[in-house]
């Protein structure tokens, strides 16, 4: 999403959805000969079974291998531990909670034997026949023709460079335009998740209603350059102001009707690029599911909400809790980079010996695990977003602002958020906000079950129909002549 993601240490850890495998490891074969290539086949998990693909590969004795799995977007996950002895084949992908692993034998032309993640265990079993893969189906997604143009643009920050996608109605006459930011991590342009391509539906919907829609890659993505880990959410608002200039110089943009539609931190981001500018640069803002208090408040309550809804246990939810307090009090100080690298791998190796999806990790893996969840969560990203408060900003806001809440959202709680920041618009002079809370919608603003982010791929919906209506009209009847 996006969504605020939780870096390693702070990962809610409960029992992995076996549906929601991010890696794998597959056993190998009894000779190297047969062991090498391409091998496809699936996890037998109950009424869903989940197509992977496999390729190994063995140089000078040692052992490597990727993975795919097309249904939750995994392309080319590397493998670690791969390793062929007589006839049993094991291989697990790295850093991935719960360390899922493959592990069988080869006999026949077949690998098979058991999966497990955490608690899990499954059967698979892989071949070297081609598996028909059933793409998940996406009912939004658009498909071409469109009754629409669309420019593939660039334009740089200092040394980055941001490379998107602008659609604009068909016509020649000047436009509105918003411009889409997307959630933490770095994601593509389309905002491409769980299968899912929010941004992409966004645009075809705002752009049919004669908006014209601008969405980029994020830092080191696609076609961007740079770091979305080593930049910040105000780095990332400077990339904003650069695309908002873009726009106002583009021939098909009015310049008085450019605004911003942003997604959990990109809900934060929006508001704090309002604010770096004078008034009539930008004309709306559009926030969804965007915190309104500091990002360590909301990842406290975020562990809590995906735990429950993931069916954690309340006494492990609370030695979570507690361990995530000691993360985010050591990421949040300003000890020298060495003493809170020390104290902080301290608590990711408690973290990771209580979770039951990391318990497991050992060796090598563990060693890796906790190094990574280190460097993540000192990331001059993450120590960013934990200190910053948005209220501020938001209260800055001076222009219309609609902001819109999921009632399941386990990721930016809505009823920790949406309190906060209405609290923070109605100190504000800002006459024109909306502020709307869809009960059964998640992070994404998908019609949701539990609401928990294991819930998103499986859905078929990808942005509510209610949803894109309200964002459509709302900009439609302010800005669209």
């Amino acid at each position: 999403m996006t969504a605020v993601r939780i870096c390693r240490i702070l990962r809610t850890a409960v029992p992995v959805a076996t549906t929601s495998l991010l890696a794998a490891a597959i056993p190998l074969a009894a000779q190297a000969v047969d062991a090498t290539g391409h091998w496809e086949g699936s996890v037998e998990i109950p009424g869903q079974p989940l197509v992977v693909m496999v390729d190994l590969e063995e140089t000078g004795g040692t052992w490597s291998g990727t993975i795919d799995i097309p249904a939750q977007g995994g392309v080319d996950l590397p493998l670690t531990g791969v390793t062929v002895d007589g006839e049993t084949v094991r291989f697990t992908i790295a850093g991935v909670p719960g360390e899922p692993t493959f592990e069988g034998t080869l006999a026949g032309g077949e690998i098979t034997g058991e999966f497990s993640q955490g608690p899990a265990r499954l059967p698979f079993k892989l071949g070297r026949e081609a598996v028909e893969v059933e793409a998940p189906s996406r009912p939004q997604e658009p498909k071409p023709p469109f009754p629409y143009d669309a420019e593939e643009v660039e334009y740089r920050n200092g040394d980055v460079k941001i490379a998107g996608t602008l659609t604009l109605p068909p016509g020649d006459g000047k436009v509105p335009a918003a411009l889409l930011i997307s959630g933490s991590g770095a994601l593509n342009r389309d905002l491409e998740l769980a299968g899912h391509k929010p941004f992409l539906v966004l645009a075809d919907h705002l752009t049919r209603l004669g908006i014209a829609v601008l969405r980029v890659d994020d830092r080191g993505i696609g076609g961007s350059t740079g770091s979305t880990w080593q930049s910040t959410s105000r780095d990332k608002a400077n990339d904003v102001l650069v695309g908002v200039r873009f726009l106002r110089g583009h021939d098909r943009i009015d310049p008085e009707r450019i605004g911003l539609i942003g997604i959990s931190e990109g809900g934060l981001v929006a508001p704090l690029a309002l604010n770096r500018v004078v008034p009539g640069t930008i004309a709306y803002a559009v926030l969804l599911a965007g915190p309104g208090v500091p990002g360590g408040d909301l990842l406290r309550q975020q562990l809590r909400r995906i735990a429950a809804a993931n069916g954690a246990p309340a006494e492990l939810i609370e030695e979570l809790a507690a361990l995530q307090d000691k993360g985010l009090e050591i990421i949040a100080s300003e000890m020298p980079r060495a003493e809170a690298e020390a104290a902080l791998r301290r608590v990711a190796e408690e973290q990771m010996e209580v979770s039951p999806e990391t318990a497991q990790l050992s060796g090598e893996d563990l060693e890796a695990a906790v190094s990574a969840a280190v460097e993540n969560n000192l990331s001059p990203w993450f120590r960013f977003f934990i200190r910053y408060d948005p209220r501020p900003a938001l209260g800055g806001l001076a222009v219309p602002t609609l902001a819109l809440f999921g009632g399941k959202d386990t990721q930016v709680d809505a009823d920790q958020n949406q309190s906060a920041m209405e609290a923070a618009f109605a100190a504000s002079a800002n006459q024109d906000v909306t502020i709307r809370r869809f009960a059964e919608m998640n992070h994404l603003f998908q019609t949701a079950g539990t609401g928990s982010p294991a819930e998103y791929g499986r859905i078929e919906e990808t942005m509510a129909p209610e949803v894109l209506d309200l964002i459509g009209s709302w900009i439609a009847e302010r800005f669209v002549d």
